[in-house]
């Protein structure tokens, strides 16, 4: 069969269990298979596949079709300008948190040099992103889980800012090294409860650690801001990621930290997504 053929088989398949990127889907997996980019594959179609190559690929799409995430089947998503190395290890970087990047890169452009912390550093796309665009600025991130560690590590060297980037295992109620200008975090803000309501691409396959925000969907957030305003320097920057619902109440954690808060950001669909606030005492 050619490539053609093989995708549009894919295709229906997939779209058969509802999944809305079907096309896009069959594609990418496609592009993994040959080791090829997808316009070279589309371009190039009309091709034979070899068995092994159908073999690999019909492997991919039967996962695609229990929900595992692309990326997880790639072991790569993009985020602002660069790639990332992604596992089931990480929470896979969402478009709605490339905002964070925005706003640090807007409020900093006339900064010559800055200390960064990332609570949660995950895959560590925010604070790569910010060192990759800013040579002189340094960071350090924190985060429960070796693996998570492990994975930002690949992704320093990958990015080739490894040399401006501590990375520390450490749940952050026992970090104490140092004071920074600027801390970022996008934490865990699920409310528990509300987590069988997630796709079952999210919840059967991204970490729980990742998502889950406890009763109130704030018990992480409220242990970042906590530790935030002994760890930022007075007039530093928090810029922290939310649920859509949360505003009110975490401008109110914010405040009682000693921390002013400065505008909430919204994504691309309107939605209350992030808040940037200033230590003032």
């Amino acid at each position: 069969m050619n490539i053609e053929t093989v995708i549009k088989k894919a295709f229906i398949d997939l779209k058969s269990k509802n999944i809305e990127s079907a096309l896009l889907d069959s594609e990418i997996l496609m592009s993994k298979v040959l080791k090829e980019d997808r316009s070279s594959v589309l371009l190039n179609s009309e091709r034979s596949l070899s068995n092994q190559d159908y073999k690999n690929f019909r492997e991919l799409i039967s996962n695609r079709l229990k929900f595992k995430p692309i990326a997880y089947l790639t072991g790569q998503k993009s985020f602002w300008k660069y790639e990332f190395e992604v596992n089931n290890k990480v929470l896979i970087p969402r478009p709605d948190s490339e905002l964070i990047v925005e706003q640090v890169l807007k409020i900093c452009q006339n900064k010559q040099k800055i200390k960064i912390l990332d609570v949660g550093v995950g895959s560590g796309c925010l604070i790569l992103s910010i060192l990759k665009e800013r040579k002189h600025f340094s960071g350090v991130g924190v985060d429960l889980s070796k693996d998570c560690i492990n994975v930002c590590k690949i992704n320093a060297i990958k990015l080739r800012v490894q040399n401006r980037l501590k990375l520390f295992k450490t749940d952050i109620d026992n970090f104490d090294l140092g004071k920074y200008d600027l801390i970022v975090s996008n934490p865990p803000y699920i409310k528990k409860l509300d987590l069988k309501k997630l796709h079952k691409d999210v919840i059967n396959y991204e970490p729980k650690l990742a998502l889950d925000g406890g009763l109130d969907g704030l018990s992480k957030i409220r242990k970042v801001i906590k530790k935030s305003s002994e760890l930022v320097k007075l007039n530093g920057k928090l810029i922290i990621e939310i649920a859509s619902d949360q505003k009110k109440m975490v401008k109110k954690i914010l405040i009682e930290n000693g921390f002013f808060v400065n505008k909430v950001v919204k994504d691309l669909s309107k939605n209350d997504r992030c808040i940037i606030s200033t230590k003032i005492k």
